[in-house]
């Protein structure tokens, strides 16, 4: 959990506002994942519910649930700002997350499983269950439903893939 936020703190150290909302979503996750006893999990379990509600919900405006994996140096340029964030999703780590997006289920099919150093723009749905690979760039106001491969671009509603070009070669005569 330490080591997580701490690389959370490094990746959004001008907002102390989503600061306090990831470490009350990596204090939640820890209780829910890692503590064993029942004793002592009942009554942490209260304070990151408390926590959520006040910090993330009320104060942030989003949903972050504790249930969510999600990996080291999560960024969120403008705060939770209206994200939802499903209590089943995978997110990589690296992944860059701008306002207003949700990732979530559709239909009780399942929920997206996003690789790392996925860059996800404002407004953007990513719904049921797909995988969006490493590297991928989801434009803004896209909705995703459908699997995007690794080194990706996703655009449009629907959002439809764009596999970007291999670096060009400097042209030596």
């Amino acid at each position: 959990m330490i080591r997580s936020f701490k690389t959370d703190l490094k990746a959004n150290r001008k907002n102390p506002q989503t600061i306090m909302v990831l470490f009350t979503y990596r204090f939640g996750n820890w209780v829910h994942y890692q503590l064993k006893s029942k004793v002592v999990k009942k009554p942490l379990w209260m304070l990151y519910k408390l926590m959520d509600l006040a910090f993330v919900r009320i104060l942030s405006n989003g949903e972050l649930h504790a249930q969510a994996k999600i990996g080291d140096a999560l960024h969120l340029p403008h705060g939770l700002n209206g994200i939802i964030i499903s209590h089943k999703a995978v997110i990589g780590r690296n992944a860059t997350i701008f306002h207003q997006v949700t990732i979530g289920g559709r239909n009780s099919l399942g929920e997206p499983v996003i690789g790392d150093r996925a860059f996800i723009g404002v407004g953007s749905k990513i719904l049921g269950p797909v995988f969006i690979g490493d590297d991928v760039n989801i434009g803004a106001m896209s909705v995703v439903v459908k699997d995007v491969p690794n080194n990706a671009s996703a655009v449009g509603i629907p959002a439809r893939n764009l596999l970007r070009d291999e670096p060009k070669q400097a042209n030596t005569r």
